[in-house]
């Protein structure tokens, strides 16, 4: 009787084992923001490897996100007209309604920044990196781009004009830009972290993050 009972529950151990290798692994809930502060690219070095996060500040105490699990909504009151200024023709035609999650902060919208805090200094080449653009789907253009104390605009990306887009930036810094999108719709950035080692001269470069922008109407 032991032997057969001692059978049955190597048995029934088995089975479960099986059960729970065939488990589906569980799924992350999905993060929505659209309002407050955040970097959307948020980059780290750490055991040799470049990483891209989302760096969540909208909630207390401020957590860190994979970009595969955030949508970032762009909400209606982001909408805007395009002005009669040649050099916004980036945006579309004089008059046409475009979205932006401006770079100076507006508390009912998102305010997504590009961060590079976490970097030390003597690591990377001329202390810095690259943040890149590679690839852009949506139903229209996207474009990051600042612009200066008189209101002349300096276009950092432009998915209209070809990609990949690089932007420079210094370690241990952040910056804010608008993001703009030229029609209402699902956008999903993919981006990347890249810089040459100084000890050694080689080029690191992060796995490709995808970044998904709801851009309501």
């Amino acid at each position: 009787m032991r032997a057969r009972m001692s059978a049955l529950t190597a048995v029934t151990v088995a089975m479960t084992a099986g059960v729970l290798a065939w488990a589906a692994p569980a799924q992350a809930s999905t993060v929505v923001l659209s309002q407050g502060h955040v970097d959307a690219v948020d980059v780290a070095f750490e055991n040799g490897a470049l990483e891209i996060s989302v760096h969540d500040e909208t909630v207390v105490p401020d957590v860190e996100h994979d970009p595969a699990d955030v949508v970032f909504v762009v909400k209606p009151e982001a909408a805007m007209t395009v002005p009669d200024d040649p050099r916004y023709a980036f945006l579309g035609a004089p008059g046409a309604t475009v979205h932006i999650l401006p770079e100076v902060q507006d508390e009912n919208l998102l305010w997504p920044g590009l961060a590079t805090e976490e970097l030390e200094a003597g690591v990377f080449a001329s202390d810095s990196v690259q943040v890149r653009v590679t690839r852009v789907m949506g139903p229209d253009g996207f474009s990051l781009f600042t612009t200066d104390p008189v209101g002349a605009p300096n276009v950092l990306v432009d998915s209209e004009d070809g990609l990949p887009d690089a932007i420079p930036r210094p370690v241990g810094s952040h910056l804010h830009a608008n993001w703009a999108f030229e029609k209402p719709g699902t956008y999903r950035i993919r981006v990347e972290a890249t810089g040459i080692l100084a000890a050694t001269g080689n080029r690191v470069t992060s796995e490709p993050a995808w970044l998904t922008f709801q851009v309501q109407c």
